[in-house]
């Protein structure tokens, strides 16, 4: 497995965010993380790239214990966060927030391979290369997020939320983004709300509720699930 996480236990001064979450990513595909608001999705990510620390449990990556390592070490060693709500530098262009996410690296002749890389994924960044970032559409932001965390050339890319707050055609042209990652050999590692979808995209899934794995298993078994489709596809 690429990633593994043992037993984790995060809290919020006095609050238990996670309480014993496992789960493993192999090295290829789509793992998803569904669950309500507060069940502690986003918290798992913030684990495993470093912004959280976990106060008991284990997680390893690439045959390596990550869990007690700077979030730079962790980016270093290959893992690319993409948060909720984007996080981009609105002040800056396009092609500087691109940039950014290339930091660690001192191959100037692959960043710049790469930066054209990016904009033939993503056509509509190349068209706006110059622009300030804050001018973009939310779509077009998002994928501003992905491309700069794509940008550290990652062995792991993990999405926080990517569709939310997305119209539903660019919902689906998110889809098509996130597929083509881990189709280009990037496993991703996907928290998101819109449970259907994620479920669609996914190869396994991993249900969070108050901060433990719930349900576990294929992504096609999940939604046959009846505690699955009654709390989160709305059967």
């Amino acid at each position: 497995m690429l990633l593994e996480v043992r037993d984790l236990h995060v809290h919020y001064q006095k609050v238990a965010a996670l309480k014993g979450v496992s789960l493993q990513v192999p090295s290829g595909g789509i793992v998803t993380i569904i669950g309500a608001n507060g069940a502690g999705k986003s918290t798992t990510l913030r684990s495993i790239s470093g912004l959280a620390r976990a106060s008991r449990g284990e997680i390893h990556f690439d045959g390596e214990r990550i869990d007690n390592l700077p979030a730079e070490k962790i980016v270093a060693r290959g893992i690319a966060h993409v948060p909720e709500g984007r996080r981009i530098f609105p002040d800056l262009t396009v092609e500087e927030n691109l940039r950014i996410g290339a930091f660690l690296r001192a191959d100037k002749a692959k960043i710049e391979s790469d930066i054209e890389d990016i904009f033939h994924r993503f056509p509509r960044l190349k068209e706006r290369r110059t622009q300030w970032a804050r001018t973009l559409s939310g779509g077009e932001q998002q994928m501003v997020a992905i491309g700069r965390a794509l940008m550290s050339g990652p062995k792991l890319l993990l999405l926080d939320e990517p569709s939310m707050g997305l119209s539903p055609v660019m919902v689906q042209e998110m889809a098509s983004i996130v597929s083509g990652i881990a189709e280009r050999g990037v496993p991703v590692v996907l928290v998101e709300q819109n449970a259907g979808l994620a479920l669609k995209l996914a190869s396994y899934a991993y249900v969070l509720e108050v901060g433990t794995v719930a349900v576990e298993g294929k992504a096609a078994d999940l939604k046959t699930n009846d505690h699955v489709r009654r709390a989160y596809l709305g059967a």
